[in-house]
């Protein structure tokens, strides 16, 4: 099972931009599909973006032409860039794994998890 690290969370403006980072170890990273999820306070866990094993990538109509995932197979690492940050985007981010060509956008979908970063934006 992959193990998974995400960093890159803090403190931003309305407007602003942050990048996480995911890294993984452990089996194989380029075997898995990536996906991002948020949780807010008092909120469930909800998909933000996934990207598929060979690079497919889908998104949250919250988060479509503001936030872009990416993979690079090579570092064992999968990103999420935040542009245009709204107070909104206020969650604890998550980075999760499935053994599968294609991502999903259902957390149970999913065998691993990070521990999750904090994004807090500011208005």
């Amino acid at each position: 099972q992959v193990q998974l690290v995400e960093s890159g969370g803090g403190l931003a403006q309305a407007g602003g931009s942050l990048r996480l980072s995911c890294a993984a170890s452990g089996r194989t990273f380029s075997s898995y599909a990536m996906g991002w999820f948020r949780q807010a306070p008092g909120q469930e866990r909800e998909f933000v973006a996934g990207i598929s094993r060979f690079g497919t990538t889908g998104y949250a109509d919250s988060v479509k032409g503001r936030f872009t995932i990416a993979r690079d197979n090579a570092k064992n690492t999968v990103y999420l860039q935040m542009n245009s940050l709204k107070p909104e985007d206020t969650a604890v981010y998550y980075c999760a794994a499935r053994i599968s060509g294609s991502y999903a956008t259902t957390p149970p979908a999913y065998n691993s998890w990070g521990q999750g970063t904090q994004v807090i934006v500011s208005s």
